[in-house]
């Protein structure tokens, strides 16, 4: 009897693991919550922000130039932006396009393709005066297309270059491997592939690069400015002189002819980058439904 109750008292005494406090559950369920519910607030006010400031600035350029836009003043610049964007668009997008197409399509890497995308990321890190320093001494005085849009174009289609190769890579990487292996499949050749598969679906981001690489060109005052010259004309070719709506708003600002038609430019220059933009995203949907 005694040993049966030395054993009772040993089992007594015998402690059972811990087992861990159930109502600690609800406290890291809150704090997960409190750290999504930060995190969404943050990033909510980052866009407000970000949209803020877009409609803040919107808003001060038109009430300051509203009444004072001049189309008919404004005809010279507009003709010569536009001249300016074909020139640029008309070089770089086939040249960038083709680019990409090598680097994602063709190549399996290497030093060559490696020192290609080098010299793509360094081109578009180079400051934009640069440019301009460049097309003068080379397109302006050594090749002797004197202060001209064709100067001017060919020193942005240099600049917007590694614009266009960067976002068509890019747009070429989302088509999906099983695209090119469905029509390699079924007896496409390696062209066919990419000219009817590969590149209509990457079109929308193709279009994409091309538009901001277009809204940089309507932009650009500095690099202009050294290779178009800032003749206030109608040009009538590609060999003359001429001032886009970036350079003429500039010249009025520097100058001090009028903060007011400056203002009114302004006005007409973002009405055309929010119009490319918003025709970009249109043709891009209208592209994505028809897929």
């Amino acid at each position: 009897m005694e040993n049966a109750g030395t054993v009772n008292l040993e089992k007594n005494d015998v402690k059972m693991p811990s087992v861990s406090n159930p109502s600690n559950k609800p406290a890291v369920k809150s704090s997960t919550k409190m750290k999504e519910a930060f995190l969404y607030g943050f990033l909510g006010l980052s866009a407000v922000i970000t949209v803020g400031f877009l409609l803040w600035l919107i808003a001060y350029v038109i009430i300051k130039g509203m009444g004072h836009i001049d189309i008919s003043g404004l005809i010279a610049p507009i003709v010569t932006t536009i001249y300016m964007v074909g020139i640029g668009l008309g070089i770089s997008v086939p040249i960038g396009i083709g680019t990409a197409i090598y680097l994602n399509e063709y190549s399996n890497g290497g030093k060559f393709v490696q020192g290609i995308r080098f010299a793509t990321e360094c081109l578009a890190a180079v400051p934009s005066i640069l440019f301009g320093l460049f097309g003068m001494m080379f397109f302006v005085r050594m090749l002797g297309f004197s202060w001209s849009i064709l100067s001017g174009g060919l020193t942005i289609s240099i600049m917007i270059l590694p614009t266009v190769v960067k976002t068509t890579e890019e747009a070429l990487k989302t088509v999906p491997q099983s695209y090119r292996e469905g029509s390699l499949a079924l007896g496409a050749s390696k062209f066919a592939t990419i000219r009817k598969v590969v590149l209509p679906s990457a079109t929308p981001g193709i279009l994409t690069g091309v538009v901001f690489s277009t809204g940089r060109i309507i932009g650009e005052t500095a690099a202009i400015y050294l290779t178009a010259g800032t003749v206030f004309q109608i040009p009538q070719s590609v060999m003359s002189s001429g001032r886009t709506l970036s350079v003429h708003l500039y010249m009025l600002a520097k100058e001090g002819i009028s903060f007011e038609q400056a203002y009114g430019a302004a006005i007409v220059l973002l009405a055309v980058v929010l119009a490319l933009n918003f025709l970009s995203y249109f043709i891009a949907s209208r592209i994505g439904k028809t897929k």
